[in-house]
């Protein structure tokens, strides 16, 4: 044997060697890599289906799984955190070793913004979760409660002022019988108006408390439509209004029938109310083409704007505020049609054009056996 073989021996048995170590070693990283992305795969089956904003960052910042509403609202593109705000919260749990929170508006997919009450933490590994909860329904429900207050307040206090005034009016003409008669008149009209208003108030706070389909009735829609045109008789001729009833027969509806009637009502006298003399209100019903039942009360009267469609059934809200104090409106009738509407499983939409006049239409599920639910 020459003295280069043992040599030549030694380099190939070294090099096998460092060959099977670089083997294992990369076996190893392999192992661990696949398992990081098992984990990762089954982590965001977790959070995928979750409420609220869930994100899980590495110890880097990147971005290991989110939860879907994370990705609708926006907060992570790719594997990173986006926002300012949300990035400076993140930087700040990691300088503090602390919880960092923080409410933040995101524009979100829908027109209206989202709250999100966002906590930061950092784990000992320092890898980090950002959880955020949707706090925006709250926020409205609370707002939409200190304006109803605010607003109940206003309306109430504005008959009860006038009764005073008209009573002392009274008291000090009581040598006038004529003066007399005209304030206890007046006195007995805002008198009027604040019983609507209570009973209003009541009503809607009845719908939201209680499921009218728990015990519901079979209601004939034509027997509906005349028991409205005739509460709603009285005003239309006052107002020199033509009311006018056409319902096909035959068409059913289940619900509670106080309510209903007292949706088709408001409609009634809110065509009624936005009329001038000489005008017409038609109440007519229908099947839709989806097999709803269909609910109309149309009129030529003053109409609406577009910008007045898209609260109409607001609480309070009037298009007219003059016209409709001056016509004992409440500004509750068709937040009451709403309420109604959903309650009973359908919807209330409107058409209208300034000048041209109104419909109103009431969808609701067809009550007759084997109609649609």
């Amino acid at each position: 044997m020459t003295p280069f073989a043992p040599a030549l021996l030694g380099f190939v048995l070294g090099a096998g060697i460092g060959a099977l170590v670089v083997w294992l070693l990369v076996r190893r990283a392999a192992r661990q890599v696949r398992g990081q992305i098992i984990n990762r795969h089954h982590l965001g089956e977790i959070l995928g289906p979750l409420g609220a904003a869930v994100v899980v960052l590495s110890e880097s910042d990147f971005v290991l799984a989110t939860s879907t509403f994370a990705r609708r609202l926006g907060i992570v593109r790719g594997s990173a955190i986006v926002g300012t705000e949300l990035q400076h919260l993140l930087a700040e749990a990691r300088r503090t070793g602390q919880v960092a929170r923080a409410e933040i508006r995101i524009a979100g997919p829908a027109e209206e913004p989202v709250v999100l009450a966002v906590r930061v933490l950092v784990l000992s590994n320092q890898a980090a979760v950002l959880i955020g909860e949707d706090r925006s329904h709250d926020l409205r429900f609370t707002e939409t409660r200190r304006d109803f207050v605010a607003n109940i307040t206003h309306e109430l206090k504005t008959p009860i002022g006038a009764i005073g005034l008209l009573a002392e009016a009274a008291e000090a003409a009581a040598d006038d019988p004529d003066a007399v008669r005209s304030f206890l008149g007046k006195l007995t009209r805002e008198a009027d108006r604040l019983n609507e208003l209570v009973s209003q108030i009541i009503a809607l706070s009845r719908l939201q408390a209680v499921d009218p389909l728990l015990d519901a009735q079979l209601v004939d829609v034509a027997g509906l439509l005349s028991a409205a045109s005739t509460r709603c008789a009285h005003q239309a001729e006052a107002g020199q209004v033509s009311l006018s009833v056409q319902a096909e027969p035959g068409l059913v509806i289940s619900g509670d029938p106080g309510e209903l009637e007292t949706a088709v009502t408001n409609l009634a006298q809110n065509a009624v109310a936005y009329s001038e003399p000489g005008a017409k209100v038609a109440l007519t019903s229908g099947r839709g083409a989806d097999g709803m039942i269909e609910i109309r009360v149309s009129d030529n009267g003053i109409g609406i704007s577009e910008a007045d469609q898209k609260r109409i059934f607001e609480r309070f809200f009037r298009v007219d505020a003059d016209r409709s104090r001056a016509t004992g409106g409440t500004g509750l009738g068709l937040s009451i049609v709403k309420h109604v509407a959903a309650a009973h499983g359908g919807e209330v939409t409107v058409w209208s054009r300034v000048g041209q006049g109104s419909t109103f239409t009431l969808r609701l599920p067809d009550g007759s056996e084997g109609g649609t639910r």
